[in-house]
């Protein structure tokens, strides 16, 4: 049970930053201007990227949680 909870956490991570990589940035901010275009609309994979990278952020916290109570 230990062991596949950590290839879960594992892959995870990896999946992680992967998604998180893939996530467009912001052309337009800089450090002092351009704050006309900071604001920009999520659609299509953008959304779902970033609405992954939640989801995945928050199972990788709870199995964290679950791998150090089964530890102890």
């Amino acid at each position: 049970m230990a062991t596949a909870i950590n290839w879960l956490v594992i892959l995870l991570a990896m999946l992680m930053v992967a998604v998180t990589l893939l996530q467009v940035r912001g052309t337009g901010a800089t450090l002092f201007g351009a704050a006309e275009s900071s604001f920009r609309v999520r659609r299509g994979f953008e959304r779902l990227l970033f609405r992954s990278t939640i989801v995945i952020a928050v199972i990788l916290a709870a199995l964290a949680v679950v791998h150090v109570r089964l530890q102890s």
